[in-house]
């Protein structure tokens, strides 16, 4: 096996010429993107297809930062905002909906914890995987081989280093979870503040016409 089978099987490898030349590709796109008009939604949009791949009103705030792009995998309607950073060399699976805040980083790569071991320059990449409608805080930090449930909200400055399941409230260092979400808490959009009525109409006209979180599951 060369070095780009082993890194795309998941196992030990090093990065040689032949990996970086990947990651080069990678770095033309997010030279335009990073330097692109800010206002200038469409371009953004279109830049963020070329760099994703298939994906369906996906846009992301740039500056952004990645190692591949080719390794990212969004579902519908995927945001995320200024200073986000997937170190991708693993696959990064994400779900339909999902919203990152600001400086969210997801971490496939990892180095050996013996010195001797890492100063061989022998890495690897172990794949994330992020459900449907999650949304994560601020200053996130997702680390290799994590699993985020769907319908799950990661808190501000959390460091996810386990998996965290389906319809909860989840944060810290490291991440736990704090509490589920249940249906009461449709009413409500911060802490003990609920929706107005001229809001509420008009959610409940959305859950009407979309699947996106139509039912509670547990």
């Amino acid at each position: 096996m060369n070095h780009i089978e082993r890194r795309n099987a998941q196992l030990p490898y090093i990065s040689d010429d032949s990996v970086m030349e990947e990651q080069k590709v990678c770095r033309r796109i997010l030279q335009k993107l990073n330097f692109a008009d800010r206002s200038d939604f469409d371009t953004l949009a279109e830049i963020v297809k070329e760099l994703l791949g298939k994906s369906e009103n996906a846009f992301i705030n740039p500056p952004f930062y990645c190692d591949y792009g080719k390794n990212i995998e969004v579902g519908k309607n995927f945001f995320a905002n200024y200073n986000c950073t997937i170190i991708d060399v693993a696959k990064v699976k994400i779900g339909d909906n999902c919203q990152f805040a600001p400086n969210v980083s997801i971490y496939t790569a990892g180095h050996p914890l013996h010195p001797v071991a890492r100063n061989s320059l022998y890495e690897y990449g172990i794949e994330v995987t992020v459900g449907d409608n999650v949304w994560i805080g601020g200053n996130t930090v997702i680390m290799p081989g994590v699993h985020i449930g769907s319908n799950t909200v990661i808190g501000a400055g959390s460091v996810v280093t386990k998996d965290i399941p389906d319809w909860v409230v989840a944060a810290g260092n490291p991440c736990r979870v704090i509490r589920e979400i249940t249906e009461e808490a449709f009413e409500y959009y911060y802490k003990d503040r609920k929706f107005d009525e001229a809001a509420m109409e008009e959610i409940r006209r959305y859950r009407e016409e979309t699947e996106a979180c139509r039912h509670y599951e547990k």
